[in-house]
């Protein structure tokens, strides 16, 4: 309000100046005009020093204003706080309070389940020292039943060993007279085999039993000349089909050097070099002897294989040929084949699969006439089976013809019978169709 009236004094002193400045020129003094400034000058330092109060005035007031609002603000925030901490702290109180509550209503339920844990317990008790005494009481029946049950099969088992120990002992009684006879056959045996020619006879008999146990007795012969005109006969022989109706013979012959070979066996238990040398050597003469034999008097080619078979009846014997090479030697020297009792039986099979094969071979020409025949007989038995299909479908049309046509016209004959009453004549009709 009063910078209101400041103003308007400046614009009443601005007015007075403008009325001043619109009179004739000739009124308007320079006094005047000196006086018109010093009053508005004095207007204006009047003006200015109640603006200036006016304003401190009014910054003093507005700073008194300021000051009564904050202290009101912090009135109403100050009253704010308390009404928000008295609603926290009923809050609060009403938390604890529930809080109290639900502590005294987990006591409550912690003690109702302590007591029922505590009934459970009582009761789990209760029911397992019944079920412990029950289980004891059944324990010390099966303990009872299975002493019994024991006893008895100790018992049993006892009886039993016993007779079976006895059984026992008397066999090995039995068996040890067995072995003193057996040892005293060994000891005849001992004396056979020192003897040259009962040694051949074992080997000879050995061969025997391998050829008769794989072999036909048409597929070899036994003591047989294999040389035309020669008067030496050999033990076996293998009969092998030839070019014309004679065969081919593969001689065989068994040979044992029992002396050499325990000789070279007892070197070896001295474990003398020079010993077992020695016996080495002569082992090698005298089965190179047994395999130039073989070669002069019973190989005789065509009637006879180029080689014949040289057989020994020990197996540490024919290891013995091989692994110092002398089976080697003598296939090349005197083309003798040295085998034992393992290896002829693998030869024996392996000429019988040829044999075989020869067979087949020989009735393969039989065969595909055979063939021919039948297939003769084929063409014979298709033409009359296509003659007698041809007869099968004319009787059928016939039976067809006979039992279609046939058959319908009796059929339209009997529903005109059918159609017939007793008032239309039946009878003489029917007399009519016969």
């Amino acid at each position: 309000m009063e910078i209101a009236t400041l103003l308007l004094a400046a614009l009443a002193c601005v007015l007075s100046l403008a009325s001043l400045l619109r009179r004739p020129s000739g009124g308007l003094t320079g006094e005047d005009l000196e006086k018109v400034r010093q009053d508005l000058l004095a207007e204006v330092r009047l003006t200015r020093q109640e603006l200036t109060g006016t304003l401190t005035q009014g910054t003093a007031q507005q700073a008194e204003v300021q000051r009564q609002a904050a202290e009101q603000q912090d009135k109403h925030l100050q009253q704010a706080m308390q009404q928000l901490a008295a609603q926290q702290k009923a809050t609060l109180d009403s938390t604890l309070s529930q809080l109290t509550l639900m502590s005294q209503q987990l006591q409550g339920a912690a003690s109702q389940q302590n007591q029922q844990l505590e009934a459970i317990r009582g009761s789990v008790e209760t029911r397992l020292s019944a079920l412990q005494a029950d289980n004891n009481q059944k324990l010390n029946e099966m303990r009872q039943t299975v002493d019994q049950k024991l006893e008895k099969a100790l018992d049993e088992t006892l009886n039993r060993s016993f007779s079976q120990v006895s059984r026992q002992l008397a066999e090995v009684y039995k068996g040890l007279g067995e072995m003193q006879t057996l040892a005293a056959g060994v000891g005849d045996l001992k004396k056979v085999l020192s003897n040259v020619k009962t040694r051949g006879i074992l080997g000879e008999i050995q061969l025997g039993a391998i050829l008769q146990e794989l072999l036909t007795p048409d597929q070899y012969a036994e003591n047989i000349a294999t040389r035309p005109g020669s008067t030496q006969r050999v033990e076996f022989a293998l009969k092998l089909p030839g070019d014309g109706e004679q065969p081919v013979w593969m001689p065989i012959d068994a040979k044992y050097p029992a002396d050499a070979y325990e000789a070279l066996l007892d070197a070896y238990d001295t474990a003398d070099p020079a010993q077992v040398d020695a016996a080495v050597k002569e082992l090698d003469r005298r089965v190179r002897s047994f395999a130039k034999d073989i070669h002069d008097k019973y190989i005789e080619p065509p009637a006879t294989t180029d080689f014949g078979v040289m057989f020994l009846p020990v197996e540490g014997l024919y290891a013995e040929v091989v692994r110092r090479g002398t089976a080697q030697r003598i296939q090349q020297d005197y083309k003798v084949v040295v085998a034992g009792p393992t290896t002829m039986s693998a030869l024996l099979n392996s000429l019988q699969m040829g044999f075989r094969t020869l067979a087949i071979q020989k009735r393969s020409g039989e065969v595909w006439g055979v063939l021919g025949r039948v297939r003769t007989e084929f063409d014979t038995f298709a033409k009359a089976l296509s003659q007698t299909q041809n007869r099968l479908n004319q009787a059928s049309n016939e039976l067809e013809n006979l039992v279609g046509v046939r058959t319908r016209q009796i059929q339209r004959r009997l529903d005109e019978v059918s159609r017939l009453s007793p008032d239309d004549g039946g009878p003489a009709q029917l007399t009519g169709l016969k």
